[in-house]
Order: structure tokens, then C-alpha cells, then sequence
């Protein structure tokens, strides 16, 4: 990782840090490595934990006494209850991306869109998911609106479990490919009501389908997730 400069210090440093968690890179239950961060990022522990305490209000790490800042481990009533805002937020971007997306962003989307399902018939799962991921914030990222990016961001790793980490029945994958079949033609076509609808139902039935799975034994889950 490249040092961060004084310009924007505290803007940068704190979305590089959010990223680590979003992405996963530092795991839910564990603590921020404030000495490593600070060796990598070239910064002293002032500034660090000024970004901690930014992202403690976010919800993002849980301050602890005697242990420092430690990643937050969402629950499974913390992910249903995320539910109506996740799906809303993907609802609202589909609608605001078809307004402002470009053509070459499109393009970009639609090539994602042919990598992950190039990856799920060979049957890469790693990639497969990580296409998956990379649609929808490209999809946020398309409405040009910062402020939902960021509220993406915070709810997209509460529920990143649910959307990436589990594993349905073949037909519910199959389901879910057709989903996003369709996603990309509404989006394709700029229809903000078609994409913000399909979105908002994709999610919605992913959840539920989730939720059902985990009450049952693992020997049902056996199909690359959606």
C-alpha cells in the first residue's frame, strides 16, 4: 500500500480504511492493526484513530475497552433488519443510475455482466461472486451520487454475508442469472422504474431465500451463491 500524503489526509485515510473493511481485507470480530495500518499508510496514530472514530459512528467497528477498535460481526436479526434499507438504496441507485449512467459505463456493466456468466458455467466461484459484487456498485457507483455510495458501502458490508457468502439451490441460481439478465436490459434501455423495481425484488427474494437456508442443515446448501 502507497503512503498517504498530507493533502485530504484524514478524507483519504479514512476511505482507505473503510475500504479494508468493506472488502473484507480486515474480518468481522477483528481488531484494527493500528500499528501495521499506520506503518503501511506512513501516518502516525493521531490521525488513525481519528478515521477509527469516524467509522465507529458509522457502525462499521465497535470501540472496546482495553482491546481498541475491533470490527463489528453483523447478526443474522442485524441482516434481516437490513433488508428494507439495503433494497431500497439498490431500488433508488437502479433509478438515479438510469438518469445519469454513460454509454461507456454501460459498456463496462454489460462486461462484467458477460464475465460472471462465463464464471459461473466454469463454475469459478471466486470470480463468479466477485463479478456479482463488482454489478452492483457499479450500478451505485453509475448514479453519481456520493452520499449513496456511502450508505451502500455501510450497509452492502452487513449484508455481504448474506449476499456473497452462502450457498442456494441450483434453480435459485438460476433465478438469480435471469435477474440479472434482466437487470441489464432495463438498464441497457434506461428504464429507471423497470431497473429500480427488478433490483429492489432481487434483493428482497436473495434475503429471504437466505434467511430460510440458515435454518436448515448444511447438507442443503450446495450451489454457488447469487
Amino acid at each position: 500500500m502507497d503512503s498517504i500524503g498530507q493533502q485530504s489526509l484524514h478524507d483519504e485515510l479514512l476511505a482507505r480504511l473503510r475500504k479494508l473493511i468493506i472488502d473484507g481485507e480486515i474480518k468481522p470480530g477483528a481488531k484494527i492493526p493500528e500499528k501495521e495500518l499506520c506503518k503501511c499508510f506512513g501516518v502516525s496514530r493521531t490521525p488513525l484513530r481519528e478515521a477509527i472514530k469516524v467509522l465507529a459512528a458509522e457502525g462499521l467497528v465497535r470501540l472496546e475497552p482495553h482491546r481498541g477498535a475491533v470490527v463489528i460481526e453483523p447478526t443474522l436479526e442485524e441482516i434481516q433488519e437490513c433488508l428494507p434499507i439495503s433494497s431500497a438504496i439498490e431500488a433508488l441507485s437502479g433509478e438515479l443510475a438510469c438518469e445519469h449512467i454513460t454509454d461507456a459505463e454501460i459498456a463496462a456493466i454489460k462486461t462484467l455482466h458477460d464475465k460472471m456468466m462465463a464464471a459461473h458455467k466454469s463454475g469459478d466461484q471466486e470470480a463468479y461472486t466477485s463479478h456479482i459484487a463488482q454489478i452492483h456498485k457499479s450500478i451505485i457507483a453509475a448514479a453519481h451520487n456520493p452520499l449513496l455510495s456511502l450508505i451502500y458501502d455501510a450497509t452492502y458490508f452487513r449484508i455481504g454475508k448474506a449476499r456473497m457468502g452462502h450457498t442456494l439451490p441450483r434453480e435459485i441460481v438460476e433465478q438469480a442469472l435471469l435477474d440479472h439478465e434482466a437487470i441489464i436490459q432495463a438498464l441497457a434501455s434506461r428504464d429507471s422504474k423497470a431497473l429500480g423495481a427488478l433490483l429492489q425484488k432481487h434483493v428482497e427474494r436473495l434475503f429471504q431465500l437466505y434467511w430460510e437456508a440458515q435454518q436448515k442443515p448444511p447438507s442443503n446448501r450446495s450451489s454457488p451463491p447469487v
